[in-house]
């Protein structure tokens, strides 16, 4: 069963079921009659020979240049060609994928004057597999992701390379195979398929997603090191949290105590001492602002994957062409520097609980560097060299790209939102953050080892995370080569089958 869009009511939850999943897309039928109608619009415009940005104009500096009639077929091809200027490696397929299914659903609302074939043919690459080859560098954010989704359109006219069944090669080559005709563009299609804010939107959707995951292993993480280190949970109580009122605060401190229901390492007091230290007792507060502005990225995300971002926009019912500004990404800017330092802080509080288990005089007896051979045997110790490299590296990539702006095209696009280059660094600091998180996993695994009886005194939720990690790596005695180790924390982080045997076991988290 497909995926069906109409430019309105795609989730998130569709995007990534289509972009990793490969679920196939088609129109609804009210989408067509909306596409077609636009694109007769558009044909009676070009006939009158109305002048209309883009379609009987130039580009950017080049709009007050007029194009006769003959000539609009080749301004569209030549659109293309001069804009496939993107450059660095390429974007993951799952990320083009996502980039070519936001275009789509944005062309089938009808405001964009596209012909049906020429989305028909997007879709059916789409649902084929015929993936652009897209560079992942040169998109201002405005006017939209240029660069970047020219490089798409590309391989819709035969031209650059393309992956397909796993092999990159000419996109003609790869169409071709794929049984896809190739598109000589017509008039406004050019623009219509490059102008918007696709491709930020494609690779924060991705990052959105797996942030979301990220929340709950961020909170089975504490839960464990709270179970080595025998944690306070009366900082954890409802009433302080309603007396604050922050509704993320709220879920996780409410989160963490149904992970830790059920165990014996942890109590509403600790005799030993008063209170826990900040990266413990405050985990509600800082996981809480983490989940808020994840809710915030969510909500601007699922309107943009249903937004119409290119121009001129056409409205064939009121009888107007309108030239705006919808491809300017600062909605998604702002949001994903926003997103990426809610991820960044996940780390930094982790990074800070795996140290109070490794440092010897923060670990409340645990051996030093979680290791029963000190001296001879390293343990732990150079894993929080790690974890802390990445959490600083994170605080480079934090900076706001959304405050930055160049302008462009001759001064006529003077401001723009570098709303790409914010959803790249916030892939890169889910990585980091991700890979930290894991190395906090590996530490609080190995303290409840090196404590013996605790194991069998954890919570029905933390033992099964804690059994679920054994399936994969076993406690370290002698010194091991710890990048093997903490690889297999990354990729249980990753693909989420940690979060998957908790709530196989406990049922759903929060």
């Amino acid at each position: 069963m497909s995926i069906k869009i109409n430019g309105r009511d795609l989730t998130v939850d569709q995007v990534i079921r289509v972009c990793r999943g490969y679920e196939k897309v088609e129109l609804t039928e009210d989408a067509r009659k909306a596409v077609k109608k636009a694109r007769d619009y558009i044909e009676a415009k070009l006939e009158n020979g109305d002048i209309i940005y883009g379609l009987t104009t130039g580009f950017g500096k080049f709009a007050n240049v007029l194009i006769s009639k003959e000539e609009t077929a080749a301004l569209q091809k030549n659109l293309i060609i001069s804009h496939t200027c993107a450059m660095g490696d390429p974007l993951p397929t799952h990320v083009v994928r996502a980039a070519m299914l936001l275009r789509c659903n944005a062309l089938s609302r009808g405001n964009s004057g596209i012909r049906l074939q020429t989305l028909d043919t997007l879709i059916e690459m789409l649902n084929k597999g015929v993936h652009p080859i897209v560079p992942e560098k040169g998109s201002l954010g405005s006017s939209g992701d240029l660069a970047p989704l020219s490089h798409i359109v590309l391989t819709m006219m035969g031209e650059g390379k393309a992956e397909y069944k796993g092999k990159v090669m000419d996109s003609a080559e790869a169409m071709k195979l794929a049984g896809i005709e190739v598109i000589e563009l017509a008039a406004k299609e050019g623009l219509a398929l490059n102008n918007g804010t696709q491709v930020m939107t494609a690779i924060g959707v991705n990052v959105l997603y797996d942030a979301m995951n990220l929340l709950k292993v961020a909170d089975i993480a504490a839960a464990m090191t709270m179970e080595a280190l025998n944690g306070i949970t009366k900082a954890y109580d409802s009433k302080v949290h309603d007396l604050r009122g922050q509704q993320g605060q709220k879920v996780a401190a409410q989160n963490i105590l149904n992970i830790l229901k059920g165990s014996r390492n942890v109590g509403p007091v600790n005799p030993d001492k008063v209170q826990d230290p900040y990266s413990l007792r405050c985990v509600p507060q800082v996981h809480g602002a983490s989940r808020d502005a994840v809710e915030y990225a969510y909500k601007m995300v699922s309107a943009e994957i249903n937004a119409v971002t290119d121009n001129p926009l056409i409205f064939p019912d009121e009888d107007e062409v309108i030239s705006g500004g919808n491809f300017h990404g600062q909605p998604m800017a702002l949001t994903f520097d926003f997103l990426k330092i809610a991820i960044s802080e996940l780390g930094n509080i982790s990074e800070r609980r795996a140290e109070r288990l490794i440092n010897p005089h923060l670990s409340e007896g645990l051996p030093p560097f979680l290791t029963k051979h000190g001296g001879v045997c390293s343990g732990f110790m150079i894993a929080q060299y790690a974890a802390a490299s990445m959490v600083s590296e994170n605080k480079i990539y934090d900076h706001p790209a959304s405050v930055d702006s160049i302008p462009s095209s001759g001064n006529q696009e003077d401001h723009v939102s570098m709303g790409t280059t914010a959803a790249r660094t916030a892939a890169m600091v889910l990585d980091n953050t991700q890979k930290v998180i894991g190395i906090e996993l590996a530490s609080a695994a190995q303290a409840i080892w090196l404590r013996g009886d605790y194991e069998e005194k954890l919570a029905p939720a933390t033992k099964a995370a804690y059994d679920y990690i054994r399936t994969l790596s076993d406690p370290i005695d002698d010194d091991v080569i710890m990048h093997d180790e903490l690889v297999k924390f990354d990729e249980m982080i990753k693909d989420n089958s940690l979060v998957e045997a908790v709530e196989k076991a406990v049922g759903k988290l929060m």
